[in-house]
């Protein structure tokens, strides 16, 4: 093949009036502007039509690199396909990769489920995808990502001892490509793929009081010396065996006087559900004397340090602890004390079961069953109240 450009004619070329071509052969040519700015071209034909290709720019392109795009092209010619439309494709996919990336997937999906969460859970979802995922996996394309990658990533979480922390970044993972792939950016979730290859958490569950521990722990909490708020809300908790945020986060919006109950919004559940606590004479009373505390309050407990918003988690914890039950007792473990005490005294597991607002498997149902067994409710949390009175007499 005669060769009629070298890379020092290509460099010496000067501009002229009008833009001219310098040619290589086998259709490509170097095309010098007044500008003086130096384009690599490709003329060829395609279905009988004269077509030309972009192949870069000089010097950025060289000589070399230049011919074998141009060989490149020719190849494409040969098997069919028009390398201009093969140009624009892969530029195509490039585009739509970058655009794809996990980083992108993930945020599209953190924000349009966020509403969906407790504020808790936005922080703690944020977190992972802040510091395990994005760092990692962020910018490759979500459809290029196996799961051997994922479980290099999971490796790292693992290696650090937080076990539970690598749980729950694949099930969010999970979620993020099963979003993706309602999208259309892939088409499965390699998620599965690593069932049975993490390692599984030991369980801890919430210290909680027997039976026999009762009349101590009440004897305790009604000779307790700290901030009267404090001491209402560890009875109240105990009363209503709620989960401590619930709790905390109580609006005396919430409390229904006339029927005596305290009904909690969806939006404040774990489960996403209205949940209908009915309140027994004693937690009345309880909640009578906060009303003189903190009836001026948006919250029945406000933060004693910020009123705008309310207890801090950790203020009946560390109320707990001074009361000599560091390790022996949690608030959630009330939930825990209860649940086994109105089992023994055979009340029904259902009645129980909804009380706690444990989950609701079939979803529609779950969204009339508020109201659930209500009335054996009503009977079982002033037995549960009674039972706690007679506890503390036998002190």
């Amino acid at each position: 093949m005669p060769v009629s450009l070298s890379d020092a004619k290509a460099r010496n070329s000067k501009p002229k009036e009008r833009p001219y071509k310098i040619a290589d052969g086998e259709g490509l040519f170097l095309l010098i502007m007044p500008s003086g700015s130096k384009y690599w071209r490709l003329k060829y034909f395609f279905d009988g039509k004269e077509k030309v290709l972009a192949l870069g720019v000089y010097p950025e392109t060289s000589l070399t690199e230049a011919r074998e795009r141009r060989a490149q092209a020719k190849k494409s010619l040969a098997a069919g396909k028009d390398p201009g439309e093969a140009k624009k494709e892969a530029k195509r996919q490039s585009t739509l990769s970058n655009a794809n990336t996990f980083e992108i997937v993930a945020h599209e999906w953190f924000e349009n489920r966020k509403h969906e969460w407790a504020p808790s859970s936005v922080r703690t979802k944020r977190i992972h995808l802040e510091n395990h995922l994005l760092p990692k996996i962020g910018e490759r394309p979500i459809g290029e990502i196996s799961a051997p990658a994922l479980l290099e990533m999971a490796r790292g979480i693992e290696a650090r001892g937080t076990l539970d922390t690598a749980r729950r970044v694949m099930q969010m993972c999970g979620q993020i490509f099963l979003y993706a792939i309602a999208t259309g950016r892939v088409e499965r979730n390699p998620v599965p793929d690593l069932r049975g290859a993490l390692k599984t958490p030991v369980v801890k569950h919430h210290s909680f009081l027997q039976a026999s521990e009762l009349p101590e722990f009440l004897k305790k909490l009604n000779v307790y010396d700290g901030i009267a708020l404090t001491k209402l809300a560890l009875r109240l908790l105990l009363l209503t065996f709620v989960r401590t945020n619930e709790l905390r986060g109580a609006l005396w919006t919430e409390i229904d006087w006339e029927k005596s109950e305290w009904r909690i919004p969806a939006e404040r559940m774990k489960m996403k559900e209205l949940h209908i606590v009915p309140l027994s004479r004693q937690a009345l009373v309880s909640l009578r004397e906060l009303e003189d505390i903190t009836g001026n309050s948006e919250f029945v407990f406000p933060n004693q340090h910020n009123p705008t918003t309310f207890m801090s988690e950790n203020t009946m914890l560390y109320a707990l602890y001074r009361m000599g039950y560091h390790s022996r007792a949690t608030g959630h473990g009330f939930r825990s004390t209860a649940s086994t005490i109105l089992n023994e005294h055979e009340f029904r597991a259902d009645v129980i079961e909804r009380q706690l607002a444990h989950s609701e498997r079939n979803r529609v149902r779950a969204a009339y069953n508020h109201a659930q067994y209500l009335p054996e409710r009503r009977k079982m949390m002033q037995w549960w109240a009674d039972y706690l009175d007679k506890a503390a007499e036998k002190q």
